[in-house]
């Protein structure tokens, strides 16, 4: 897991030189959007998205003001200039000024928006980016910024290290809601200080006229909350936790049949076969060691977003039937009759011999997962030493976790590939027959290990 707990701070990666090989803001806004994604501890598997507004000409010669944003399905670390939704800036600045406007009929203007149908879907945040003033608007959900908001004074903590520097949004389901309230708070709180937005609870905005000034204001802000994490004693801090509960471990004990069969309860429960991977290093037996895990690891994600990949809260030992029944219970208590429950399988596992454990239908979904927790690990760590682990209600994280343009996604899916959540194993794979078997399994979603006789 990537970190900075040596007590590094974050540093600029812009280069000159490199940066000076893209021409053109819609360039400039890759190069800086790659950067973004280069650091897990800002934006995670998809994470985060950014904008740049422009000119474009149509059919008819007539020049239009646009604003490219990050489309939906492209990851910021790997993105290019076709993984930008051009929207008409006018549109979107219109749609923010509404009373109301449900999500779904907001996913409907936002296409209706675009001035080249073969683009992505945009961003949900698009009208954040739309009425940010700046050309260059960047987005990220850092990890040192929500350590500090999701502790019990995070707001007053947060404006305390930014002051003026930021217009701070209250916790506000994403979507319509939040863009307008974005809108309204800045049109009445941003000054010639404002280099940024602050949404409690969700992630930081930054902007600026070039793309350098944006990336490196997100970075001096970023740094600016590990700063504030060092003085307070928060920053270099042990997952084990400060009474030393947590001392790791030199091996796993659980045999390879209780992993089996851990696994094929959850696929039981999930109504499919999962992918299960196990981390039995030294920081996540700590963490799953820690006297306080039952209160510090049941109260939510780092952000409600996670939700979709994690779950609300991992499993806590191998209870997997405790687990889908607790579920359960969350979906009736929260949810309706027009809502369509997800499989009740955990998705993040934690056990004082196994570690860390993530699921999920694929091995990139398993990975993904892994990795999403591995930082709220220490998030949690760190907000527990600040002043307390305090995320948003089960409330929020249930409206995101069945958000309707999520439902929509779901809907939309259709079958999964026959072989998704199984695990094949292929002698002889290197080449020949074995190779192709190997891409034949993998087309059909399989996960495979391929051997090959030495």
């Amino acid at each position: 897991m990537p970190t900075r707990s040596n007590g590094t701070n974050m540093k600029s990666l812009w280069n000159d030189e490199d940066a000076s090989q893209y021409a053109g803001d819609l360039a400039q806004r890759v190069y800086s959007s790659r950067l973004l994604g280069a650091e897990p501890s800002l934006v995670l598997h998809g994470g985060g998205n950014t904008s740049v507004k422009g000119r474009v000409t149509s059919t008819f010669g007539d020049e239009e003001d646009v604003v490219f944003v990050k489309g939906s399905g492209w990851d910021l670390a790997t993105i290019e200039a076709a993984g930008f939704s051009p929207c008409r800036l006018n549109h979107l600045i219109r749609l923010s000024q509404l009373e109301s406007l449900s999500d779904r009929q907001m996913s409907i203007e936002l296409k209706k928006s675009l001035t080249d149908i073969s683009a992505p879907a945009p961003s949900v945040e698009a009208l954040l980016h739309a009425i940010l003033p700046a050309r260059f608007v960047d987005h990220t959900h850092a990890d040192a910024f929500l350590t500090v908001s999701n502790t019990p004074h995070g707001e007053k903590r947060l404006r305390e290290i930014y002051g003026d520097r930021v217009v701070l949004v209250p916790y506000t389901m994403p979507g319509f809601q939040l863009a307008k309230l974005g809108a309204d708070l800045f049109r009445t709180q941003s000054g010639p200080h404002t280099i940024g937005m602050v949404l409690m609870g969700h992630g930081l905005f930054t902007f600026g006229e070039t793309a350098k000034l944006s990336y490196e204001r997100m970075i001096e802000l970023v740094t600016c909350a590990e700063d504030y994490l060092k003085r307070c004693g928060a920053w270099s801090v042990p997952l084990a936790g400060p009474d030393g509960s947590g001392k790791p471990r030199t091996e796993a004990k659980a045999e390879r049949t209780e992993i089996a069969a851990l696994r094929r309860a959850m696929s039981d429960v999930a109504g499919g076969s999962l992918i299960l991977s196990v981390h039995t290093d030294a920081e996540a037996l700590s963490f799953t060691r820690r006297s306080d895990l039952h209160d510090i690891a049941l109260r939510g994600p780092a952000t409600p977003d996670h939700s979709i990949r994690t779950k609300r809260v991992p499993m806590l030992g191998r209870d997997v039937a405790s687990y889908a029944s607790d579920y359960r219970r969350y979906f009736a208590e929260h949810g309706d009759a027009s809502l369509t429950m997800l499989d009740p399988a955990p998705r993040i596992i934690l056990d004082c011999e196994l570690g860390l454990c993530a699921s999920g239908r694929t091995a990139d979904d398993a990975i993904v997962a892994g990795d999403i927790y591995r930082h709220t690990m220490e998030i949690i760590a760190r907000a527990t030493v600040l002043g307390g682990w305090q995320p948003p209600t089960a409330r929020d994280i249930f409206n995101v976790e069945y958000w309707d343009l999520e439902q929509a996604k779901l809907r939309k899916s259709g079958s999964p590939a026959p072989f998704t959540g199984e695990i094949a194993v292929v002698t002889g794979a290197a080449s020949g027959i074995g190779r192709a078997c190997v891409t034949s399994l993998l087309d059909r979603g399989a996960a495979v290990v391929g051997l090959n006789a030495m």
